[in-house]
């Protein structure tokens, strides 16, 4: 098996997860608890990425981080490098890609904790930040881990966005999809057969790990 790739595609995993649940968290608590309007057309970005086919969004991430645009100019003038064909240029496409499948577990469990409880911290003086911190994200543990290895488990099978951005650059941006693609390509089935069970495996793991959070979230905080 090509570890290269696969130590890559762990990588790239591990820092877009980091990278969601940082960002995540936030735009999850607003889209639950935000009283605006329109926030359906932040939703519906948010979850673009999954109806969209994964190499428009590469298309459109490798526009817009390209030498051309105001960001690409801006990274190129910072650091003498280009983000498209590089890891950190995998990175933000990887971010994009995989943030509905971090918001929206967060989301659905932020809506499972009653509102009492809330509404009770901020009686007592407790400001809206602080109630999030100690009252909502205790709360919402599963469906947190639930959205943090689902976001992982994306990013680290991704093809079409990585292939987009990132090309297939050995050692900088080749993961392991693309390894496995490359091995069918060259007739090797029988090691991209090893891989693709490799990756199997974890999927099917993923998904236990997930239904199983999801089912104790229902019966801890029943929605009926």
């Amino acid at each position: 098996m090509d570890w290269v790739a696969i130590g890559l595609s762990l990588r790239l995993s591990f820092w877009t997860t980091l990278i969601l649940l940082l960002l995540g968290l936030p735009i999850a608590h607003w889209l639950t608890f935000s009283g605006w309007r329109w926030k359906v057309l932040i939703e519906a970005i948010v979850a673009l990425p999954i109806v969209l086919p994964p190499t428009v969004l590469g298309f459109y991430v490798l526009i817009a981080i390209g030498p051309r645009s105001p960001i690409g100019r801006f990274y190129q003038l910072l650091t003498g490098e280009l983000l498209p064909f590089s890891f950190r240029g995998l990175l933000v496409a990887s971010v994009l890609y995989s943030l509905p499948f971090a918001v929206q577990p967060f989301a659905s469990a932020f809506k499972t904790v009653d509102r009492r409880f809330i509404e009770a911290s901020w009686c007592l003086g407790v400001s809206q930040f602080t109630t999030f911190r100690r009252v909502v994200i205790p709360l919402s543990i599963p469906g947190i881990i639930a959205g943090t290895v689902l976001s992982f488990a994306h990013t680290l099978g991704e093809f079409g966005v990585v292939l987009m951005v990132g090309g297939n650059l050995p050692g900088i941006t080749r993961t392991v999809s693309i390894s496995i693609y490359d091995e069918v390509q060259s007739l090797n089935y029988d090691l991209a057969g090893q891989t693709s069970l490799l990756l199997l495996g974890f999927s099917f793991l993923v998904l236990v790990v997930t239904y199983a959070l999801q089912r104790r979230v229902s019966a801890v905080w029943p929605m009926n």
